[in-house]
């Protein structure tokens, strides 16, 4: 299993931007579909972002399409999220997760088997 660890969460004001940073070892990074989610105080976890280990695929949660952009670098076995025009709602815990040559499409963190430690991003009105 990869192991993932996060980083670049911190307070912002609304309308400000933040880039999280995903690091990964101890896998075949290239191979692994590469997910953010987030979890907000009393809410459930909930799906975010997701960049496929084939074919450049990606996926957004409605909520955040338009404002977030999902990258990869498999040299750097880095998994990015550039969070632009941020909302106090955008205000949770984001995790970083992994799948092995999972289907982007299939939002379900149950498949992700591998998880970060989570990055506080707090977004003041």
């Amino acid at each position: 299993q990869v192991q993932l660890v996060e980083s670049g969460g911190g307070l912002v004001q609304a309308g400000g931007s933040l880039r999280l940073s995903c690091a990964a070892s101890g896998g075949t990074f290239s191979r692994y579909t590469m997910g953010w989610f987030r979890q907000a105080p009393g809410k459930e976890r909930e799906f975010v972002a997701a960049f496929g280990w084939t074919g450049g695929n990606v996926e957004y949660a409605e909520s955040v399409k338009g404002r977030f952009t999902i990258s990869r670098d498999n040299n750097k076995n880095t998994v990015l999220l550039q969070m632009n025009s941020l909302r106090p709602e955008d205000t949770a815990v984001y995790y970083c997760a992994a799948k092995f040559m999972g289907l982007v499409t299939v939002r379900d963190q149950r498949l992700f088997g591998s998880w970060g430690q989570g990055t506080q991003v707090t977004v003041s009105s």
